[in-house]
């Protein structure tokens, strides 16, 4: 059986567990306290960070490392494309999603840094640019839910919590939330740390 080391308030832990409730695997989810990590968390990943994934003699940490291998060994429903060009194109956007939205700036609102406000405005900004592209598609690429929308899932589940106000033009982007959050591998994903981070 695979074991999740997840943070119950940590959005990239979210994103784990989502794949795996998605999947509906046979899987562990094991909670680690983000500000009492155990020792063992050290011993498995040198970055002392979560989530790791354990599965038999293979320790996997990051995120979107963790997501792929998954989605590759427990191939349905597949959340990564099918063919190498569209592949390549959702891991470039992964990686985009991962300087415009997270990174630095998640930090700057996990930790409530002095660049939070920039982070706030930063992020808000970003997401009213993908507007356009709800109002032609049901998700970030297209009709099929995707690793894509399962990474920024956590954040938009988040605003609130982080004080990241959309404007009114940017309701697309709302509605389109709302179906990331009525998929029952998203219900059964959220700690009870989680679900009182939205109203």
């Amino acid at each position: 059986m695979m074991n999740l080391y997840s943070g119950t308030t940590c959005p990239y832990s979210h994103r784990c567990r989502i794949v795996l409730y998605e999947k509906q695997m046979d899987f562990q989810v094991i909670d680690v306290d983000l500000f009492n990590k155990p020792e063992d968390i050290a011993v498995i990943n040198p970055y002392n960070r979560v989530p790791v994934l354990v599965d038999r003699d293979l320790v996997l940490y990051e995120a979107n490392i963790i997501n792929e291998y998954i989605d590759e060994r427990f191939p349905h429903p597949q959340l990564m494309p099918p063919d190498p060009q569209t592949r390549a194109k959702a891991r470039q956007l992964l990686h985009t999603m991962e300087q415009e939205l997270f990174g630095q700036h998640i930090d700057a609102l996990e930790r409530n840094l002095k660049s939070a406000d920039k982070a706030r405005a930063h992020i808000r900004d970003r997401l009213v640019e993908l507007v356009p592209l709800f109002a032609k598609q049901k998700y970030l690429l297209g009709d099929d839910f995707s690793m894509l929308d399962v990474a920024i899932a956590p954040l938009l589940w988040r605003l609130e919590h982080y004080g990241i106000e959309l404007p009114k033009s940017a309701a697309p982007v709302l509605k389109y939330a709302e179906r990331i959050f009525a998929r029952q591998g998203f219900i059964d994903a959220l700690t009870p740390s989680e679900k009182v981070m939205r109203r």
